[in-house]
């Protein structure tokens, strides 16, 4: 096994897929205005509006991070709180990021099932104090597809978003592994997003075949007011833009996001399948996305390692396993025998 062989660590460990390729090759052509004035740019915007059946406001951001940060500082003020989850990606892996850009807005973790906000938990800590002397609760961030691989039903959305109106609180959507939820439902953008009361989503397009890159899309434009220059003051204005957007050109068009996110999702239930009978070893949530997570002793850990194997092991102590747009299914394979190998040991 090489350091090219092809991993379960993360799906950043991919590379490029052919279609995020060709669009960028082809906008290499030739000379574009700067700063987003270009003709991919127009393009891969009003795409996102063909898909998303709606008038969005959309901007493009180098990565998560940012595209998220920005984005709940758009909808806060500095005395604002935003509600997430114990596991919010916001919250455990983004350095604090969020609080900085909106210059000091407080995240306000609530419980999760399977990864998943309820209105419940939503509401407690919306309504656990009121006084001036606590941040004052704002925005309702979720993750779609989650951290832990769950999917939030287009229902459980309405719901959730129901209680924000009910609470005055706007609702951001951090769409990392979008396309892997909208692949497992069978649902339209639409569907997942502004129809079931989202007001922004930020689309992540690094895990789904691109280089680098996220779209954030605001369903109300009028909380998007001035957020070109809340970009370019945190270094996500890109000059030469194009390269940002025409990859997007190449996912949208022809559907490729949602190919590869069949894919990637494809290939996790593969391995769950595949290591469902071995003994010992146990799914820790429900394998709905293109993420496995499984309870399995340490030493079987240490063994996979030894193997060659790369994984992370962090949520509940469990490993995780992510299949890609370019996951093989050898590959998958070769993976869940090696599970099978080293619990047999």
């Amino acid at each position: 096994m090489n350091d090219n062989s092809q991993q379960f660590a993360s799906d950043n460990y991919s590379g490029i897929c052919p279609e995020a390729w060709a669009a960028m090759e082809h906008a290499n052509h030739g000379h574009q205005r700067a700063y987003g004035d270009d003709d991919w740019t127009a393009r891969a915007a009003d795409r996102f509006r063909q898909l998303f059946e709606t008038d969005c406001e959309v901007f493009f951001a180098f990565n998560g991070t940012a595209a998220n940060s920005l984005a709940l500082a758009a909808l806060c003020q500095s005395y604002h709180s935003v509600i997430c989850s114990e596991s919010a990606h916001v919250e455990t892996d983004e350095c604090g990021a969020p609080e900085f850009f909106s210059n000091g807005s407080k995240l306000l973790v609530a419980p999760s099932v399977a990864g998943k906000l309820t209105p419940a938990a939503i509401r407690e800590v919306a309504l656990k104090r009121q006084d001036i002397h606590y941040p004052k609760p704002r925005v309702v961030t979720l993750t779609q597809s989650t951290e832990v691989g769950t999917v939030y039903q287009p229902d459980e959305l309405q719901a959730i978003s129901a209680t924000c109106k009910d609470l005055g609180l706007h609702l951001h959507m951090d769409g990392a592994r979008f396309s892997n939820a909208c692949a497992s439902l069978g649902c339209r953008p639409a569907e997942l997003t502004w129809k079931a009361g989202v007001d922004v989503l930020c689309f992540g397009g690094t895990k789904n075949g691109m280089a680098v890159g996220e779209a954030i899309l605001f369903f109300r434009r009028d909380l998007a007011e001035d957020f070109d220059y809340r970009c370019k003051q945190a270094g996500q204005l890109a000059s030469k833009m194009r390269f940002l957007s025409a990859p997007w050109v190449g996912l949208l068009e022809g559907d490729a996001w949602l190919r590869y996110g069949a894919h990637a999702n494809q290939c996790a239930r593969l391995l769950a399948q595949l290591i469902d009978d071995v003994p010992g070893v146990e799914l820790m949530f429900p394998v709905q996305a293109n993420g496995v997570f499984l309870h399995m002793p340490a030493r079987a850990i240490e063994a996979l390692r030894l193997r060659g194997w790369r994984f992370y092991t962090f949520i509940g102590g469990g490993a995780r396993f992510m299949c890609s747009w370019d996951t093989q299914p050898a590959r998958v394979a070769e993976l869940a025998a090696d599970i099978r190998e080293v619990m047999a040991g």
